[in-house]
């Protein structure tokens, strides 16, 4: 999937992914796509709420060993 902006945030737990991600989204024009890496297992479930909360759309959630990746267009 194509993303607009790419932030990092493995080795950092709840909830700076979610705030880092949070900053990234506020930079970004609607209907971008934001992908974050994470490493936090936490994070899948923070993601669906920050989505929820937020009104920003979850495109996809997938894991690759200990690794998250999560896909957010901006609304």
């Amino acid at each position: 999937m194509d993303a607009q902006k790419e932030i990092d945030t493995r080795g950092l737990n709840c909830p700076l992914p979610i705030l880092k991600a949070k900053k990234a989204l506020a930079e970004m024009g609607s209907g971008d796509v934001l992908k974050v890496l994470a490493t936090d297992p936490g994070s899948v479930r923070d993601f669906q709420a920050f989505a929820k909360q937020t009104g920003n759309e979850l495109l996809e959630q997938t894991r690759a060993g200990d690794e998250f990746v999560h896909f957010l267009r901006r609304r």
